[in-house]
């Protein structure tokens, strides 16, 4: 009733007057246009007479409201064409964001070697059950969100070999696994699990309580079908860190601790998020090892080379180092990255929800409203900038 699931009353995004006022601040003219399918040349052709276009439009909304999302990103790209800069364009929220994104950068000192992408039945099969017979891992689809179809698994016997390669799980085997939209925990056969990441639910891959259905690869890899497989890092119940930033500038740091006996903080699962400023010094080696040696090579890494890194966007990281390593030498590594419509989470005030229906920007308090224009007003300067 609101225009989409996260819009004021005015039928705008929550967070779009921030965004707004940075433009405005920095010197330049922003309007807020509305996309409606039914108008969707009328649109286009307005979108000719600016020089770029940050989209705020959640994906999958335009498909709930009757339209077409590849039309939309079909046009989107046109613009691109024309020289206009749009963030997120489409390839680069396609790119950044797909869960291949993690084998791109796993030579990086943000990634895991031994973290591998699947794309048919066949490939995932034999990869699998070689990764599985050598140490816990985090399988993941590429089309899921807070935490669906992410499945963390440990062999029920514990008989991991020595080293990579050494032998290959059977299809009996039993696996304990964890789902992070909500931490539930079922027990399955090896070839139950695979056959419920190809095929869904059926005879041969038995009963699940998941919320989600399988079929991960379906359509393959051109309708964004794979699996991205990366060793599980215990230490991940200490919390993973979200970076937010605003192009190549780091404007915030969020630690986000599972609730005591889960493994994800996705939100709505009890964790707890704790904030810190960018210059935050028991993560300065983190800090500086990505923005000035990993981050000038992501883009390329992606297949991106001539894009910019987007305008608002986040990285989550994940400890991979074992208990007792020195802080300094702590290794994080990359367990997603977000350009696709990143929220301004001091903006949530003015969210419209069952309970909330008339909630608007005066909402916000003037502590949150000052941070996100913060943020907007960087942003304003790295969009004039680019």
């Amino acid at each position: 009733p609101y225009g989409g699931s996260d819009k004021s009353n005015n039928g705008h995004r929550y967070d779009s007057i921030p965004f707004a006022n940075g433009m405005i601040a920095a010197g330049m003219s922003c309007q807020l246009i509305h996309y409606t399918h039914e108008e969707h040349d009328k649109f286009f052709e307005l979108c000719k007479s600016f020089d770029f276009i940050i989209v705020r439009c959640n994906p999958g909304q335009i498909k709930a409201d009757g339209g077409d999302q590849q039309k939309f990103d079909d046009g989107m790209r046109e613009m691109r064409k024309l020289g206009k800069q749009v963030w997120p364009s489409p390839d680069v929220m396609e790119k950044m964001g797909a869960k291949d994104a993690l084998c791109k950068v796993a030579d990086m000192n943000i990634g895991l070697p031994d973290t591998l992408a699947y794309y048919s039945e066949e490939e995932f099969g034999a990869g699998f059950k070689k990764t599985m017979a050598f140490q816990p891992r985090v399988i993941k689809q590429n089309r899921g969100s807070s935490g669906e179809g992410i499945w963390i698994i440990k062999l029920k016997e514990g008989n991991y070999c020595a080293s990579f390669g050494e032998r290959c799980c059977e299809d009996g085997e039993k696996l304990m696994l964890m789902e992070a939209n909500d931490n539930h925990e079922e027990e399955h056969t090896v070839a139950e699990f695979i056959e419920f990441c190809v095929n869904g639910r059926n005879d041969k891959s038995g009963e699940w309580t998941s919320k989600g259905v399988g079929k991960y690869l379906e359509g393959g890899k051109e309708a964004g079908g794979q699996l991205v497989d990366q060793r599980f890092c215990p230490r991940i119940v200490e919390g993973e860190l979200r970076y937010n930033c605003v192009g190549d500038s780091l404007v915030g740091i969020i630690h986000k601790k599972p609730k005591e006996g889960g493994i994800s903080a996705v939100g709505g699962t009890g964790s707890i998020y704790t904030y810190y400023g960018p210059d935050e010094a028991k993560f300065k080696n983190l800090t500086d090892g990505f923005l000035n040696k990993d981050l000038p090579l992501v883009m390329p890494a992606l297949g991106l080379p001539e894009e910019p890194v987007p305008l608002w966007w986040t990285t989550d990281f994940i400890l991979s180092s074992p208990e007792g390593t020195p802080a300094e030498e702590e290794k994080w590594i990359v367990g997603e990255f977000n350009c696709s419509c990143v929220g301004i989470s001091r903006c949530l005030a003015a969210y419209c929800k069952d309970d909330t229906p008339n909630a608007c920007y005066d909402d916000i308090s003037a502590e949150d409203k000052a941070e996100a224009d913060k943020y907007g007003k960087l942003m304003g300067e790295k969009a004039l900038g680019i």
